[in-house]
C-alpha cells in the first residue's frame, strides 16, 4: 500500500492528529546566535538568530527530537520545519540560495522520524506534511497606506518561489503539501498553482492540505474574506482538506469550522493556538483546557484532522490525541 493509500484509509477510519508548534518547542533549547550559525555559518555576514528553518542544517538533532516528541504524543502527521522556506522569506537572512537544501533536509528529518514510528506500529502509519507558510509579503494588499495600488510581491514571483519549495519538500519525502496560515488567498493560490504544475510535470497526485487563518473577531482573513468566501476561493482544486489554524484559540475557531464542515466536501482540519496570547505574548491554555474545548468539535462532527498551533506542546497533542480516539471522524458530504 502506498503512503497516499494509507493516508486515505486512515482518514476514513479515524480522526488524524497533527503535531503542535515547532517554534514553541525550539524556544526551550534557548539557542543563541552561535547555535543558529553552527560551524558551517559561523562567518555568515548577517545575523541569523530567529531563522528556525536554518536549524534543520545546524541543529538537526533538535528538529528530529521535537518531531519524535510529537510522534510519541500520538501525532499521525508531522509538519516539516519549513514554515519560512521560500526565497521570499529567506531574503531576510540573505539565504535565498539555501532554500532547496533547507526544505529537502527538513523533509528528510521528518521522514526519518515518521518511518521509525511507523515501523514500530505499522497499524498506525505516520505521514510527513511539507509546511508551506504564507511568506512575509501579501499579493492582495499594499504595505504603503499612501499608495494603495502598490504591491510588494507579484503572483508570478510567489509561484516561482513556492514551486522551488514544493519540489524540495517532495524530493525530501513529504507525503502531503500543507499550504498553511493563509492570510491572503491570492498568495495561497500562487502556491496551489505551483503544486498543480508539479502534479502535471511529475505525473503524480499530491495530497494538498489548505489552512487559512482568521485574524480576529471580525471573522475574516487579513485580506478580508469570510470563512465561506475563503472556502469558495480554493474549492476549484482537488484538495485533501481545508481548515483553519493559528490566530485564535479552540473556542473562538468553532463557528468558522462549522461553516467549513457544513459547506465542504473536503476533509476538515483545525489546529488552533493554545488560547489567545497574554500580555507578554505567551500562551497559557493547559492541555486539559484545550482538549475540553476541542471536544465540541468532535461531538458536533466537524473535523477529520486536529492539531495545535502557537503555544502547543507534546502535552497538548497527547491530550487531544487521547480525546479524539474515542470519536469518529466527520463524514464527507455526498454531493450529487
Amino acid at each position: 500500500m502506498t503512503n497516499i493509500e494509507s493516508l486515505n484509509k486512515a482518514l476514513k477510519e479515524r480522526i488524524l492528529v497533527l503535531d503542535g508548534a515547532m517554534g514553541t518547542m525550539l524556544q526551550r533549547y534557548k539557542f543563541e546566535e552561535e547555535d543558529y550559525r553552527g560551524e558551517r555559518f559561523k562567518d555568515w555576514e548577517h545575523p541569523v538568530k530567529g531563522n528556525n528553518d536554518l536549524l534543520s542544517l545546524t541543529q538537526p538533532y533538535a528538529i528530529e527530537e521535537v518531531h519524535k516528541k510529537y510522534l510519541e504524543a500520538g501525532a499521525d502527521i508531522i509538519e516539516t520545519n519549513t514554515f519560512s522556506g521560500t526565497t521570499i522569506a529567506m531574503a531576510d537572512y540573505h539565504m535565498e540560495e539555501l532554500v532547496y537544501e533547507l526544505n529537502y533536509e527538513s523533509a528528510k528529518i521528518a521522514r526519518k522520524a515518521c518511518d521509525e514510528y511507523t515501523a514500530k506500529n505499522p497499524d498506525k502509519p505516520r505521514f510527513v506534511a511539507g509546511s508551506i507558510g504564507p511568506t512575509n509579503r501579501t499579493a492582495s494588499l499594499s504595505p504603503d497606506v499612501n499608495d494603495p495600488g502598490y504591491r510588494a510581491i507579484t503572483f508570478e514571483e510567489l509561484r516561482v518561489a513556492y514551486k522551488q519549495q514544493c519540489e524540495a519538500l517532495l524530493d525530501g519525502g513529504s507525503d502531503i503539501l500543507l499550504v498553511e496560515t493563509i492570510f491572503d488567498t491570492l498568495n495561497a493560490k500562487a502556491a496551489l498553482f505551483a503544486i498543480d504544475e508539479l502534479q502535471d510535470e511529475r505525473g503524480i497526485k499530491i495530497p494538498i492540505m489548505v489552512s487559512g487563518t482568521i485574524t480576529d473577531a471580525s471573522g475574516r482573513t487579513l485580506s478580508g474574506q469570510t470563512a465561506e468566501a475563503f472556502l469558495i476561493s480554493v474549492s476549484h482544486l482537488n484538495l485533501l482538506s481545508v481548515g483553519f489554524n493559528c490566530a485564535l484559540g479552540a473556542d473562538q475557531l468553532t463557528p468558522y469550522l462549522e461553516t467549513l464542515a457544513h459547506n465542504s466536501d473536503f476533509y476538515v482540519s483545525a489546529y488552533p493556538n493554545a488560547g489567545l496570547p497574554n500580555a507578554f505574548g505567551k500562551y497559557d491554555e493547559t492541555p486539559e483546557d484545550m482538549a475540553r474545548q476541542i471536544k465540541e468539535y468532535v461531538e458536533k462532527g466537524l473535523i477529520n484532522i486536529i492539531g495545535g498551533c502557537c503555544g502547543t506542546t507534546p502535552e497538548h497533542i497527547k491530550a487531544i490525541a487521547d480525546l479524539v480516539e474515542k470519536y469518529t471522524p466527520r463524514k464527507l458530504k455526498e454531493f450529487v
